[in-house]
């Protein structure tokens, strides 16, 4: 049995209805991952990656197990144990990551306002100032950061800052490093807003 962690919307991507908490599903027949079978992934980041919606289940993986490109597991059964909307924390997460790296740019106030507040009535306000001020950046690093609510693009950016391939290793463990962190602090916001702990 394994501890992970899957995204779905309000029903599963074949369009069943989602299970009641502690009812089990079992994959009959083949398991390929990414095909058939029950999948979900042991870090809650990596499971955001192949998310259709927001709502999290922390869930125990059981039968057949097959782990596939380091970041998601298929299995024969699969049982959720809690789940929770997150959309206004992974919102909130979202924005607190690009805070983390709005110093790479020259960010207008609306951007900033909205990513520390989260007030929604400068959301699209915000939008547009960050696309006009991507579109009048000079260069690609630039224009990833401004769009740097995505943790990989932000990265993409510092990366494209640096310019001795010497450098490169650095910037590797540093972004393993930011990603770790970045999990982490998504799990404990999901936790604390669910009212449950990763072990459950």
């Amino acid at each position: 049995m394994t501890l992970a962690w899957h995204f779905t919307g309000a029903a599963l991507r074949d369009g069943r209805p989602l299970p009641a908490i502690g009812e089990t599903l079992r994959h009959e027949g083949e398991l390929v991952p990414c095909k058939s079978g029950l999948h979900a992934s042991e870090l809650m980041l990596d499971a955001l990656r192949y998310a259709p919606g927001a709502i999290v289940h922390r869930v125990r993986l059981g039968g057949v197990i097959i782990p596939h490109e380091g970041d998601k597991l298929c299995a024969s059964e699969r049982t959720i144990l809690w789940s929770f909307d997150a959309t206004e924390t992974l919102r909130a997460f979202a924005r607190a990551q690009a805070l983390s790296v709005i110093h790479l740019w020259n960010a207008p106030d609306v951007v900033r306002r909205y990513l520390e507040t989260g007030d929604e009535a400068l959301r699209a306000a915000a939008w547009d100032a960050a696309r006009d001020a991507a579109r009048d950046a000079a260069g690609d690093a630039a224009s990833a950061a401004a769009r740097a609510a995505a943790w990989d693009a932000a990265w993409a950016a510092a990366r494209a800052a640096a310019w001795d391939a010497a450098w490169a290793a650095a910037w590797d463990a540093a972004r393993d490093a930011a990603r770790d962190a970045a999990n982490t602090q998504l799990t404990a916001m999901i936790c604390d807003a669910a009212g449950k702990t990763e072990n459950e």
